[in-house]
């Protein structure tokens, strides 16, 4: 798997959107933050794009990002926001140029579309908060995207979950947005798993819902040769007026107990405030105690 070169003070950090539009002012604390960091950033044309709920027409998201990804002055793409819309672009995309000069795309939620793209086609890819929601973020989620841009070492403390599975695993970093992982299964942009840790996170969904997701993923064979699980935020969480019975916690061990592997939960990522950095792609060591679970890269 290729990682891009790390960026560097005075690079160019574009900002632009390919899902749901997203004004000027709600990325100005992104822009600071850039500046802090002496980086340089350039804001895409679909920032303050309106198309419905879309950052500008599918054409206009798809060509903000092809010139962005083109251009090799251009050292990383920071995704503005999620929310929908990835998905319908993701087929236009022309990665010939990016495959000569890659860069760090960087993203999560419907950014799961592109992580899961880039892992196909052999290259490392930053699961992180968004311009949208950074100034939400804890200090924490700040110091790992700053950390995993510049190529300084990152590791990861947790404190344990009662319902984790103990064990120790090595494997890929992968996934993303669980609702997105079901969108894509039987598509190009569908990953295999095996031998890979399995990164998950979902907001808004109803119980039954991330039952039938997993119940999708299960059946595409995505927990066949998993080297291990890890399970963000599932937040905001809804049932229907008849309960469906169990919590996400549960749900979720009830589909892969047979399989045996290490499973963590409430691991910091997802539509959480202290929503870390992760780099897919990059190998990782999982640790797993009934005391602490540690997440290194190798």
């Amino acid at each position: 798997m290729l990682k891009p070169d790390f960026i560097k003070e005075g690079d160019k950090i574009a900002i632009v959107s390919t899902a749901r539009k997203i004004d000027i002012k709600e990325i100005e604390d992104a822009l600071y933050i850039l500046k802090q960091w002496k980086l340089v950033p350039v804001v895409g044309a679909t920032i303050g794009l309106t198309n419905h709920q879309f950052a500008g027409t599918d054409e206009e998201r798809r060509s903000d990002f092809q010139k962005m990804l083109d251009d090799q002055e251009i050292k990383a793409i920071w995704c503005a926001r999620g929310g929908y819309g990835t998905v319908r672009i993701i087929d236009d995309i022309d990665f010939s140029q990016f495959r000569k000069h890659p860069k760090w795309i960087i993203g999560y939620s419907d950014i799961t579309v592109l992580h899961s793209h880039l892992h196909n086609l052999g290259f490392c890819s930053l699961h992180a908060p968004m311009p949208v929601d950074i100034h939400k973020g804890t200090r924490e989620s700040i110091d790992t995207l700053r950390d995993a841009i510049f190529g300084r070492n990152i590791t990861y403390t947790v404190s344990p979950s009662k319902k984790n599975i103990p064990g120790i695993c090595t494997g890929q970093l992968i996934g993303g947005n669980l609702s997105m992982l079901y969108s894509m299964c039987g598509s190009g942009s569908s990953l295999n798993t095996s031998g890979k840790i399995l990164c998950i996170e979902d907001l808004d969904e109803y119980l039954y819902h991330i039952d039938r997701m997993l119940q999708n993923l299960k059946r595409n064979r995505y927990f066949e040769g998993l080297s291990g699980l890890i399970v963000g935020g599932m937040t905001k969480m809804h049932d229907n007026n008849i309960p469906f019975g169990k919590k996400p916690k549960q749900i979720i061990l009830d589909i892969v107990k047979e399989y045996g592997f290490p499973v963590v939960f409430k691991f910091p990522m997802g539509h959480i405030e202290d929503n870390q950095t992760l780099i897919f792609g990059a190998q990782a060591s999982l640790q797993i105690t009934k005391n602490e679970v540690k997440l290194k890269y190798l």
